[in-house]
């Protein structure tokens, strides 16, 4: 998929007025991904990418161990929105991906994230209450 392609179907999905929005939305998701991967995943997953979407996969940073709430929370704190925004257009970006992404591919990389993920990769959540839900 096309960098345009990708920032015009997160714009869609997650009812972004502007393409820069957009564009803000995807990397503050994808740059707290690389931070919840191993660096063979991120850079795997960078493979696939649009070239203007590498960079937003650092190669050099270390594994994190956070929770989904925190992941949501630190989209949130990039893309400067709120909590439930952020829930809203890590989803929109995840879903692009998905369909971006090979899908043996991603499910290699999906398999990093532990099953309290479930959600944010349109799985049904693990528990009763989820993060987005908060």
């Amino acid at each position: 998929m096309h960098y345009a392609q990708f920032v015009q179907k997160v714009r869609e999905y997650a009812e972004l007025e502007t393409p820069e929005d957009a564009d803000k939305v995807i990397r503050s998701t994808l740059e707290t991904m690389s931070e919840r991967m191993p660096r063979t995943h991120r850079e795997h997953l960078a493979a696939q990418l649009p070239q203007e979407m590498k960079s937003y996969l650092p190669g050099k940073l270390h594994m994190e161990y956070f929770s989904l709430e925190d992941f949501y929370q630190r989209v949130g704190n990039r893309s400067d929105v709120s909590y439930h925004r952020a829930v809203k257009y890590a989803l929109a970006v995840v879903q692009v991906l998905q369909e971006a992404v090979a899908p043996g591919e991603l499910g290699d990389i999906l398999s990093a994230f532990p099953e309290e993920y479930n959600e944010l990769f349109g799985r049904r959540p693990s528990g009763p209450l989820s993060p987005s839900s908060v």
